[in-house]
């Protein structure tokens, strides 16, 4: 695998790239697939990767972290149910090693000597921010939206409708304050170091007076985390790999427009008027403006496929200061 040219233009901190839950690792967890994503992943990695310095991944948890959810609650009456933040931290765990195993391999396997590492990192919130009563984050499955009703119902969950592909349960998920563990992250990272931290927006936690933690109910957003991440970091870069190669106007309607490049007022604009949705592609835009506000840099959306493209600035969502 050929080492490309590194993006960035200036100095600073590692770059970091978020990505969705599914963007390496299938729902069904499937080796195959996984394999098979993970040299398509580990090529986009090594394309954003400088010389001089690591990285930092941060992956999302959706479909796992719901999948556990509906495991423990099926089985409520046999163990005890576990809280949601230790839901969070075993899907860190088992998404990291899954990740880490699979990019080393891949790696490995076309001549790149590059250390993966995996953190699991603490992300405290403020449990007392609207946001808790407010569930916009979705995990688990999709469903029929026949089915709505009868879950909302039975179950007591919020469901959100997400277009063309059913409807999905929504849990609170308070913005981050603060990633506990930054400091291992900037040094291991200093290193060289492939470094996968704040794993499906971190483990919510509190801190209370004295300094001491305390476990969360919720799951926070990774993109809002990978940008605070970012920012910790004076990160030279900040990625978000998506579905789609770029964000657009009127998604998914007769008038959808793509959009190439906007500065980060008019971002903001856009999100005001509702054009992107708070479950969707809303907190990636977020996270983008809060980035290039704080370090004065680009922040790009795109798919791995839409990589390269968005790297040559013909396709991808470049978010300017």
């Amino acid at each position: 695998m050929a080492r490309p040219s590194v993006p960035w233009k200036d100095n600073g901190g590692p770059p970091v790239v978020a990505f969705g839950g599914n963007a390496l690792l299938p729902d069904s967890g499937d080796p195959d697939g996984a394999a098979a994503r993970a040299a398509e992943f580990a090529e986009a990695v090594l394309s954003l990767m400088p010389d001089d310095i690591g990285m930092v991944l941060v992956h999302g948890n959706g479909p796992q972290v719901g999948a556990s959810l509906l495991r423990v609650e099926a089985a409520r009456d046999e163990v005890p149910m576990s809280p949601l933040d230790v839901l969070v931290a075993e899907t860190q765990g088992s998404i990291g090693y899954l990740l880490s195993r699979s990019l080393q391999n891949a790696l490995s396997g076309n001549g790149m000597k590059v250390a993966v590492a995996t953190v699991v990192t603490q992300v405290v919130v403020d449990p007392n921010d609207p946001a808790m009563q407010n569930p916009t984050k979705p995990i688990g499955p999709f469903y029929d939206p026949s089915e709505a009703k009868a879950l909302e119902t039975e179950r007591g969950w919020r469901l959100v409708e997400v277009a063309g592909k059913g409807v999905r349960r929504v849990v609170a998920s308070p913005p981050p304050i603060d990633v506990v563990e930054i400091d291992t992250v900037r040094q291991a990272a200093a290193k060289g170091r492939l470094v996968i931290s704040g794993g499906g927006g971190g483990i919510p936690v509190e801190r209370a007076a004295d300094g001491t933690l305390r476990g969360v109910e919720a799951v926070i957003d990774k993109d809002r985390t990978a940008a605070l991440i970012a920012r910790s970091l004076d990160a030279r870069g900040f990625v978000i790999l998506t579905e789609v190669a770029h964000a657009s106007t009127a998604f998914g309607t007769r008038h959808e427009r793509p959009l190439y490049e906007m500065t980060a007022a008019q971002a903001l604009g856009l999100l005001a008027s509702g054009e992107f949705p708070p479950g969707s592609m809303g907190p990636k835009i977020e996270s983008c403006i809060a980035y290039a506000g704080a370090t004065r840099r680009p922040a790009l959306i795109t798919s791995v496929a839409g990589l390269p493209g968005a790297l040559a600035r013909e396709d991808g969502t470049w978010i300017l200061p």
